[in-house]
């Protein structure tokens, strides 16, 4: 009877939250770094959760190991306004604390002195419901095909405070790792980051421990529930490192398990050749099946596709699956500063696409997906806006496909040699992997250095404004015509489609004058974004 009562009370709870209550539409992660949260450097997040599936609610509390750099009386942590916070704790100590919309303000009179401190959170209650997961983010409480319970979190654009509290920042990330302890009911599996560490069982419920002591984006640290199988195998790097292969799938589809991990094992050794070894190589390399299209959650992707597969030469290819993987390398292992810069993980990971193509079906299948990316660009604004950009200014479609077609600009101007050896010295230098960050003038940098020319015209060109080369061609004689480029940004090869054939110049501020029986196409391989207007 009071188990009836307790559910009752709940469905009225449930139904007494208003629309605008529930919504998060406007939450985004990211942006201007407050100053409270300017002087903390987070070293270590714990989550201790308990999932009632049947209530739709988490409980439990997240120790959060942090550094100031200097003293301050308030400690601020981001959380959504959905979640209640019962107690905060400092070294056994209750502190003083408030939430005011999605933020918990944590006050002492005496101070908090600069040094480590660990911070305990006790919360709970109903989070955030995913309204098109991994777009629109939260808990999706489904159900697989034979009726088992099925709970999958996406939180990227809106950050990880929809179900944990943390500072949500793309700038910091836990140095030292995370541990998730997480209670479920018996017969389920929890799904997680890094290495399991324990199961635990206790009055019909089990506690799955995982653990990774890597540095991990906080949109990362989360967890899948499902009715899942375990099917594994190792796989030996680059580097000889034996890694463990574990895909967490329904056990409705395990007959489809090996050839996963058969596609999984020759992705990685096609990325491994571009972008050095795989990043994560002392836990493991993961999938989860998920009932929504996949996300890059680090060591344990996700995957939500049909197993319905698309042919690349003679491969089968799922773009689901080798996109979000593709991410261990850039948006994991290399992380953007600042979501302003988000083209760099998302075009990147994009341009691997393309590469897959190169090495299954050779440069026509390299060039045949190329074309399918250029054809996907909007160009409605720029892909960098500047600094201190929250997730929802920066996302649109493309920072996928024009960061990818930019890749591929820069792969014409500086020749395979200089940018594909670059490319992997972005992915694998220690200034720019784990614990360290990138922004776009990191990456230019890099670029300009290795080949010895100054592409910042050439980024600022095509990232940072919608421009288009403005190609000008006129007829000023018989079989005779002048092209001109008044928006030139820097120095450019080009190629010329004359009737004699493939004519290869490079591009200044002179006019240039092209003789040919037929009307000359410019740009003929298609490597830049540009308009082309003849008189």
């Amino acid at each position: 009877m009071k188990f009836l009562i307790t559910v009752f009370l709940f469905l009225i709870y449930q139904k007494c939250l208003t629309a605008q209550d529930r919504d998060i539409s406007y939450m985004s992660s990211g942006g201007k770094l407050k100053p409270l949260q300017a002087i903390m450097d987070i070293r270590h997040y714990t989550l201790a959760l308990d999932v009632d599936i049947p209530r739709q609610t988490i409980n439990g509390y997240t120790e959060i190991d942090l550094v100031l750099s200097q003293a301050t009386d308030t400690i601020l942590f981001d959380l959504v306004h959905l979640l209640t916070v019962k107690n905060i704790q400092e070294r056994n100590k209750r502190k003083n604390f408030y939430q005011q919309e999605d933020y918990i303000y944590i006050v002492d009179v005496a101070g908090f002195k600069a040094g480590r401190h660990k911070i305990k959170i006790e919360y709970g209650g109903i989070p955030p419901v995913a309204v098109r997961p991994p777009w629109k983010g939260g808990f999706s409480w489904k159900v697989d095909g034979k009726g088992n319970p099925w709970v999958v979190i996406n939180c990227q654009l809106e950050g990880a405070k929809v179900y944990f509290p943390c500072k949500d920042h793309p700038s910091d990330e836990p140095n030292e790792g995370a541990d998730l302890i997480i209670t479920v009911p018996e017969g389920l599996t929890v799904a997680g980051p890094g290495l399991q560490q324990s199961v635990k069982s206790k009055n019909n419920k089990q506690t799955f421990h995982w653990k990774t002591n890597y540095t991990i984006s906080n949109y990362c640290i989360l967890f899948n529930i499902g009715k899942y199988d375990i099917v594994k195998r190792n796989y030996q790097t680059i580097d000889g490192n034996s890694v463990p292969m574990v895909f967490y799938v329904l056990g409705e589809d395990k007959a489809m398990a090996e050839k996963i991990l058969d596609m999984r094992e020759r992705d990685t050794k096609i990325l491994e050749k571009y972008f050095g070894e795989y990043p994560w190589a002392k836990e493991k390399i993961g999938i989860a099946q998920v009932p929504n299209p996949g996300m890059e959650h680090q060591t344990m992707i996700t995957y939500g596709g049909k197993y319905i597969f698309t042919k690349v030469g003679s491969e089968d290819y799922s773009a689901n699956l080798f996109h979000e993987f593709a991410h261990e390398w850039f948006a994991n292992k290399v992380t953007n500063k600042d979501w302003a810069h988000m083209w760099i993980q998302e075009g990147i990971t994009t341009y691997s696409e393309a590469l897959f193509c190169r090495e299954a079906a050779g440069e026509r299948g390299y060039d045949s997906m190329i074309v399918k990316i250029k054809n996907g660009i909007k160009n409605v604004k720029p892909l960098v806006q500047g600094d201190e950009v929250n997730s929802s200014d920066t996302y649109t479609g493309d920072i996928y496909t024009k960061g990818a077609f930019f890749m591929h600009s820069l792969r014409y101007v500086l020749g395979d040699t200089v940018f594909f050896k670059t490319l992997k010295q972005l992915a694998t230098d220690p200034q720019f992997t784990y614990d360290n960050f990138v922004t776009t003038d990191d990456v230019e940098q890099l670029f300009s250095k290795q080949s010895g020319m100054n592409l910042k015209p050439l980024f600022d060109f095509y990232l940072r404004t919608t421009n288009k080369l403005e190609i000008k061609i006129r007829q000023t004689g018989f079989q005779k015509y002048t092209m001109s480029v008044p928006n030139l940004p820097m120095n450019l090869p080009i190629d010329i489609l004359t009737d004699v054939g493939m004519r290869h110049i490079v591009l200044t501020e002179k006019e240039y004058v092209i003789n040919s029986q037929t009307m000359p196409v410019i740009d003929a391989k298609g490597v830049y974004l540009k308009t082309v207007t003849t008189d």
